[in-house]
């Protein structure tokens, strides 16, 4: 069995599992959202594999209730191995099916609440689509404590430009920092020395640029053999800048996540 497996003590890069794909579609090459029966399946198998991070977000539509069911279903070392993340400031409308932000103080409190009632708890609270005005503002801080007062204890921010990250690093608020990282889109680089001398973990997430990177060749003669060669190519990528940390791949189906999984082994190897 390939295992990506890694201690908190053990600071390495390694592989977790975006869980966008399990509450709605997304990417280049939308696919349907899994049933009940598929999202568990592919939990499972996420830890048999030896995942032990998963990211999750309440834009993500139902992402986080399935997420729930799953956590509340293991046993409490199962559940002690893992680390939960989950995101605020980016909501879902389920009546429109659409997102929309607000990193008001009373809709980050409730955003954190319900998400503590699904996930039956958080390990990691990111402030979701993070700006440098927003990083620190009094009504993000406020969330931030009304997270703490309710247990937890780590906090990241999402964010998409260098600005933001090093407002975010300067704040000491944050202990890990998500943002794309890939060949297609590297904008991110000059913020990773900083976050080392800081000690914030990176998430890096978009590794394949939603898909663009991968599955290009689909239905050639090559076929899944081109698809793992680039994926291995676009871990290589992070991999080569990027030491410690956690790279996420979202995908709804097993045979997937199996094969980047390997693909990420091969790459890091």
């Amino acid at each position: 069995m390939t295992t990506v497996e890694t201690r908190a003590t053990d600071r390495r890069l390694e592989l977790g599992l975006g869980l966008l794909s399990i509450g709605r579609s997304w990417g280049v090459r939308p696919t349907e959202v899994p049933a009940e029966e598929e999202a568990q399946a592919l939990l499972r198998r996420a830890l048999d594999l030896g995942v032990r991070s998963l990211d999750t977000a309440p834009a993500y539509a139902g992402s986080e209730a399935v997420l729930g069911r799953f956590l509340a279903g293991l046993d409490g070392p199962q559940r002690s191995a893992l680390t939960v993340m989950t995101k605020a400031g980016e909501h879902w409308d389920a009546e429109s099916a659409t997102t929309f932000v607000d990193h008001g103080r009373d809709a980050l409190r409730r955003s954190i609440d319900r998400s503590l009632t699904l996930l039956h708890g958080i390990d990691v609270l990111q402030i979701h689509k993070a700006t440098a005005e927003l990083v620190d503002s009094p009504d993000v801080v406020a969330a931030i404590e009304h997270a703490r007062a309710a247990g937890v204890t780590r906090f990241g921010a999402s964010v998409a430009t260098v600005e933001a990250g090093e407002r975010a690093i300067a704040t000491g608020l944050y202990s890990f920092l998500q943002f794309p990282l890939n060949s297609a889109d590297d904008r991110m680089l000059p913020l990773l020395p900083t976050m080392a001398r800081a000690g914030l973990r990176a998430i890096v997430n978009r590794p394949f640029a939603m898909g663009s990177l991968v599955g290009s060749l689909v239905g050639s003669p090559a076929g899944p053999a081109a698809d793992g060669d680039a994926a291995r190519a676009a871990f290589a990528f992070i991999g080569r800048h990027l030491a410690d940390g956690i790279v996420l791949t979202g995908t709804g189906k097993v045979a997937h996540l199996e094969a980047n999984v390997a693909s990420f082994a091969a790459a890091l190897r």
